[in-house]
């Protein structure tokens, strides 16, 4: 027991290593959430053009809409089809390769990087929502005088949203949790604080097992927020 209190003091109190813990939260956060705003721009838009491609008519093809749609085709194959940590690298090591190790650079690599990433997954899940939606709400939408962009942001877009919410959940705690392998490009994210830790110390129990305990609880969190939010859209719908 003593010895467990004392590896306690080591990693924690000792020489403030706690702020390594603070700092590497601060840090996954800001890349997680920057992370999946740019994913979900992205993903809205390939989903949008890709559902969009999908619902013409076999007689009345767009061209444009077409080639728009091999372009997505394209990068969702190789989003999807190549590792994170490698996408990481390339955008580390060749897209800025003349960048100054600074922690703003390796910031703006990260979010791009998983930001990427994230919205070839998020135009899936977006383009399943919409494609869930009956034909005839676009048709109705049109009907109203809307327009194409007009019904989609206004009516199907809204409605897809409430079906794939939980899909978009699990999105962001996987990109959460993807954001430990930052450290590969030297981010003083949270896993890199407790290996920094582990390597000033030579704890090593006690500091992984503090950031498991650590993801577990913002897992928690978003879990909770997430489900306060579908308790809330299914009281609209009932009200409705």
């Amino acid at each position: 027991m003593d010895k467990f209190i004392n590896d306690l003091y080591q990693v924690f109190v000792y020489d403030n290593n706690y702020l390594y813990f603070v700092r590497g939260i601060r840090v996954t956060l800001l890349v997680t959430v920057l992370s999946l705003i740019l994913g979900l721009v992205i993903g809205v838009v390939v989903a949008i053009i890709r559902a969009s491609h999908d619902l013409q008519s076999p007689n009345h093809m767009n061209p444009v809409l077409g080639f728009f749609n091999i372009i997505c085709k394209i990068y969702l194959t190789v989003i999807r089809g190549t590792p994170t940590m490698v996408q990481l690298l390339i955008m580390w090591f060749v897209v800025f390769a003349s960048a100054r190790s600074t922690d703003a650079n390796l910031i703006r690599s990260a979010v791009l990087a998983f930001g990427i990433n994230s919205g070839a997954y998020i135009a899936e899940i977006v383009r399943s929502g919409i494609m869930s939606i009956e034909k005839g709400q676009m048709e109705a939408g049109r009907s109203l005088g809307l327009t194409y962009v007009s019904t989609m942001k206004s009516v199907i877009i809204p409605q897809a949203f409430k079906n794939i919410l939980p899909a978009l959940g699990n999105e962001f705690i996987t990109l959460l949790k993807e954001t430990s392998i930052v450290t590969v490009i030297g981010l003083k994210d949270l896993t890199k604080g407790a290996m920094i830790i582990q390597g000033n110390t030579y704890q090593a129990l006690v500091p992984f097992l503090a950031i498991a305990l650590i993801y577990l609880a913002l897992v928690m969190i978003i879990v909770k927020i997430m489900g306060v939010i579908e308790r809330r859209l299914r009281v609209s719908d009932k009200q409705l």
